[in-house]
């Protein structure tokens, strides 16, 4: 089990390296953003970064805090496109194929892909706190 969470740790860590590209992306030009949507995407992905950092770290630590950060992440995560294995859609293009077609299949896995680690983690939890409740001294 915590072989499982220190992968998701590690996923953590891959995306944040891609999102802080984007952030830096982001930063320079946040002023001339002047569509509504986009603006609220560009604001709720500076607190992102934060709250993925944090909830790697727990995961890491194996900390109740890390499993409450990824529940608080994950429709965040979904609106903003921010997946677990979302390098993936990189794939393509580091195989120099510049065509659009692999995109919206490998987005589709990503989201699968999201939810099965939303699943993983649920149930990780469950067996964390039932190993914690069978070492608490018995009455």
């Amino acid at each position: 089990m915590r072989f499982l969470l220190r992968s998701f740790a590690l996923l953590d860590l891959v995306s944040l390296v891609f999102l802080g590209m984007q952030l830096w992306e982001i930063a320079p030009r946040f002023n001339e953003i002047t569509k509504q949507s986009d603006k609220v995407e560009a604001t709720l992905m500076f607190p992102m970064f934060l709250l993925i950092v944090l909830g790697a770290a727990g995961l890491l630590l194996t900390k109740k805090f890390g499993f409450i950060l990824y529940y608080i992440q994950f429709p965040f995560r979904l609106y903003l496109w921010i997946f677990s294995v979302g390098f993936i859609t990189l794939l393509p293009e580091a195989f120099e194929n510049y065509d659009d077609r692999w995109f919206p299949a490998l987005l589709k896995v990503c989201f699968m892909v999201e939810f099965i680690r939303l699943y993983l983690t649920i149930r990780a939890q469950i067996k964390l706190k039932g190993q914690q409740l069978h070492l608490s001294p018995s009455e």
